[in-house]
């Protein structure tokens, strides 16, 4: 089997799955129960000055049959004594020592806030701090949160002042709800960051009662916006972790987050960048135990390929990922369907004639039998026919031989300006 073990600035853990700080990390029990089941590793519930919750905090977004397909909450920091929380840490790192414990911080932007939480939570033995500058409800009304992480210079001051203090690695949670999240990403390298963390929650709403009219989920008639996780926000976290690993100023490693629900969603994080993986919404959604499939199904994943351990697929996938200047204009594929496989719904048909290019037509084969056909000169790959097609294999998406060399816009921009600047100078002469 694979070596499944990873390290993410110089903490070592047993395997790339964490629980992310989230109500499962919330106590000494259930993070014990966790490493029981198998997880590699938990961020505890972000620590900081108790508060209040509220009831109701969570409200799920099911979409044609599957249920959780986006899920939100208005859920805020651990409402247990700082004190508590340090105990169960302790006695959870003692009886579980192979397993790794980071602490989640949260506390004013003020330095001696930091410097304090910080040497009473390493006392106890952490492997390893998370700052929380991402929680998008509740606290960022108080300055915290993303109120903090939505500021790069607040965010590098912030990791300046925990470092001062700190002797574990420290990672730095950082926000979706920004326009740019390698700014902060970059700010927080400045700081000193030993890596980053992300995606945090989006902020929402997760709906309306139509009934009542009550938001979803609602406090005694009244709501809040609050922080949307689940498989619905997988592709915009997965954006974030690349484009973090594809910029050169952000040199630490990533640990990512984000709707990530199997294995398979795992190795395209860790493809794309990350060093590890931390998981939340599947967890509260099926229980702890969905650990021995993602074990089972990135081993075998591994194997199959003869990879020996899973760090060796980190961040493969990034030189693949660029900015669309850089695409080949020339580049051409072509949708073709498979006549013993397509079960003749239309869905093909009709999605390319109303919304796409009009290049599927309906004909009759000799025998007065309707078929679907591509006019492959006319299709521009958008790929619309396969992703509606419901019957596996029916239709393939097929690369056609280049008629013209590659050429990027950039090139041909590049080029164009060339000429022009030459018939300038000619036009001189």
């Amino acid at each position: 089997m694979a070596d499944l073990s990873i390290e993410l600035a110089g903490i070592k853990s047993t395997n790339p799955f964490w629980l992310a700080s989230a109500p499962p990390t919330n106590s000494g029990y259930q993070v014990q129960r966790a490493f029981e089941a198998g997880w590699g590793g938990a961020v505890w519930k972000t620590l900081g000055e108790p508060i209040l919750n509220v009831s109701s905090r969570f409200a799920a977004v099911s979409f044609n049959g599957q249920r959780v397909a986006g899920f939100n909450n208005i859920e805020l920091i651990t409402d247990r004594p700082l004190e508590v929380n340090l105990k169960e840490i302790y006695e959870t790192k003692k009886k579980f020592p192979n397993n790794t414990i980071i602490a989640s911080l949260m506390v004013e932007p003020k330095q001696e806030k930091w410097h304090e939480i910080v040497k009473r939570v390493e006392e106890i033995g952490v492997d390893g701090l998370e700052l929380n500058f991402g929680c998008p409800h509740g606290m960022a009304e108080r300055g915290m949160g993303s109120a903090s992480g939505q500021v790069p210079e607040l965010v590098e001051k912030q990791t300046y002042w925990a470092k001062e203090a700190a002797r574990t690695p420290v990672i730095v949670k950082l926000t979706p709800n920004i326009t740019d999240i390698t700014a902060t990403a970059e700010a927080a390298v400045k700081g000193g960051a030993d890596a980053v963390s992300m995606i945090n929650t989006i902020n929402s709403l997760a709906g309306v009662d139509l009934d009542t009219w009550n938001t979803i989920p609602h406090v005694g008639g009244k709501g809040a916006h609050g922080g949307y996780c689940g498989p619905a926000v997988k592709p915009i976290a997965l954006n974030m972790v690349a484009e973090c690993a594809r910029n050169p100023a952000i040199s630490v490693p990533i640990s990512g987050m984000g709707g990530i629900s199997n294995w398979q969603n795992a190795v395209e994080f860790m493809l794309m960048g990350a060093s590890g993986v931390q998981i939340c919404t599947a967890a509260m959604h099926h229980g702890f135990r969905i650990i021995e499939d993602l074990m089972d199904g990135l081993n075998n994943y591994l194997d199959e390929r003869g990879i020996r351990s899973v760090r060796d697929i980190i961040g493969k996938s990034v030189p693949r990922y660029s900015d669309w200047g850089n695409l080949d204009l020339n580049y051409n594929i072509a949708a073709r369907i498979d006549p013993d496989i397509c079960i003749n719904c239309n869905k093909c048909h009709i999605a390319c004639e109303d919304t796409s290019h009009q290049c599927i037509d309906m004909l009759v084969d000799e025998n007065g039998k309707e078929y679907l056909k591509v006019r492959e000169e006319d299709c521009v790959g958008c790929n619309l026919c396969s992703i509606v097609c419901p019957e596996e294999g029916a239709i393939s998406m097929v690369e056609l031989p280049h008629t013209q060399p590659p050429m990027t816009w950039n090139e041909r921009q590049a080029a164009i300006a060339g000429a022009q600047a030459c018939e300038l100078d000619l036009s001189k002469r």
